[in-house]
């Protein structure tokens, strides 16, 4: 097959990053008879998996950057994607090229019959990466998590070094005990042997994350055994120190934005650490970090106005977005928001945990999922808030109607979902506004 009908074969599979709201019935039966079937191709390199309510792709990339910088050669997955499909398999930062990404998904259809399992779209996809980083021989995979942890797809390989940036409110209905069933879940990545870098400092959690590392070699908490230890605002990003277990480095500057970046690259150094059983040496660190790049990570895409895409999905990123938009930038003019949302949100929240109060105005779009929320009912839930809104469906028109309101002072804000700020970033480039800005 070619990458058309590759993808048509994909597309004839459920899909349930388009039809899950909350998680029941999962097991890793369909994918481990897969991998089986493939000769469990995950088991023929070391694995860094990362889980984490936020900063886990981000936190993926970082790690990835580091492992680079020290020589490996690295296989990455990670989703969803931004743009393209093949963003999410890489081989040391560049996407699976077109006619390989066929090649792994037509070998994989020609063994569904023979596994006698139908297989998911993500496990598809899974099976796809984990084979193509074993035909490549790499050094490493970094690996994250789609859904929650020990269900995933990805969780048929066995973490050398398992990683949880954090717990939030996602996946759930918010009712009960629900941080710590989504804690149990995701520390289900932590396997015999695993070295568990731990992000998550609640300490109503610990008695879950001490039964869930029992297996583990040994496990490094953020605040006792690695940390971000100062962290400032510098033209165009962040300056910060960072301490794990062997090193302290200080004066790290992340060209990005956002207090939660410091976070992300302690847990990334430490995994790194961690995976080499020794500390990186200063300079990897500093000119890894100072050459990081996050898309549709509060990336700032154009000025005059400025334009900013972040793909917060959940309050806990929403409140992030507010925290650094307030941090980092001196608003002289007028804050305009696109933003569309996926269901199991209530607009509402999302938009007050946005700051999207103090806009002037609110353009609310429908990103391309079947889990959409209809702009609509975005744009009604931004009007009981006392917020000027309009409801444009489509995400390209969205942002075009908002870019035609903005004026050279103001500053025009995409967020929603990563859906959202995919086709955005597509647009802004389209429009001739999306190339990367440092504007602060």
């Amino acid at each position: 097959m070619n990458l058309a009908a590759s993808l048509r074969y994909l597309d004839e599979h459920v899909n349930l990053e388009a039809t899950a709201g909350w998680v029941h019935g999962l097991s890793l039966d369909r994918m481990q008879r897969l991998c089986d079937i493939l000769g469990d191709p995950q088991h023929a390199y070391p694995l860094i998996h990362v889980t984490g309510t936020n900063g886990k792709g981000s936190s993926v990339r970082m790690i990835t950057a580091l492992l680079q910088a020290s020589g490996l050669s690295v296989g990455t997955y990670t989703s969803p994607h931004l743009e393209r499909i093949n963003e999410r398999i890489a081989w040391d930062g560049v996407a699976i090229d077109d006619d390989s990404l066929a090649t792994q998904i037509t070998a994989i259809a020609g063994l569904e019959p023979v596994a006698g399992v139908q297989p998911s779209y993500f496990e598809i996809l899974t099976a796809a990466a984990f084979a193509w980083f074993a035909d490549l021989a790499v050094d490493v995979a970094v690996v994250e998590v789609g859904l929650l942890g020990r269900y995933d797809a990805t969780n048929v390989g066995d973490a050398q070094v398992a990683v949880l940036t954090n717990v939030g409110r996602d996946h759930t209905d918010g009712r009960g005990a629900w941080r710590a069933a989504i804690a149990e879940e995701k520390a289900g990545i932590v396997k015999p042997g695993s070295h568990f870098i731990l992000g998550e400092t609640d300490p109503d959690l610990q008695a879950i994350f001490e039964e869930a590392a029992a297996p583990a070699s040994e496990v490094w908490q953020r605040g006792p055994a690695f940390d971000c230890d100062t962290n400032r605002v510098a033209f165009g990003g962040r300056l910060v120190s960072l301490r794990t277990p062997g090193a302290s480095v200080d004066d790290v500057f992340l060209p990005v934005h956002g207090a939660h970046q410091g976070d992300n690259a302690a847990v990334a150094l430490a995994a790194v650490e961690a995976f080499f059983g020794r500390p990186l040496a200063d300079d990897i660190v500093v000119q890894t970090f100072a050459g990081l790049t996050l898309p549709g990570r509060f990336e700032v895409v154009g000025r005059e106005p400025t334009v900013i895409i972040d793909g917060a999905h959940n309050v806990d990123g929403a409140e992030a977005v507010a925290r650094t938009l307030a941090e980092e930038f001196t608003l002289s003019g007028t804050l305009i928001v696109v933003a569309g949302f996926l269901q199991g949100r209530d607009p509402a929240e999302m938009l007050d945990a946005l700051g999207a109060t103090e806009a002037g105005f609110l353009v609310a779009c429908t990103p391309d999922s079947p889990r959409a929320l209809p702009a609509p009912e975005v744009a009604a839930a931004a009007e009981k808030l006392g917020i000027v809104a309009e409801a444009v469906s489509a995400v390209p028109e969205a942002v075009q109607r908002a870019l035609a309101l903005a004026g050279a002072d103001d500053l025009v804000l995409v967020t929603g979902s990563l859906y959202v700020v995919g086709e955005a970033r597509a647009a802004l480039r389209a429009f001739g506004t999306g190339q990367r800005e440092d504007v602060s």
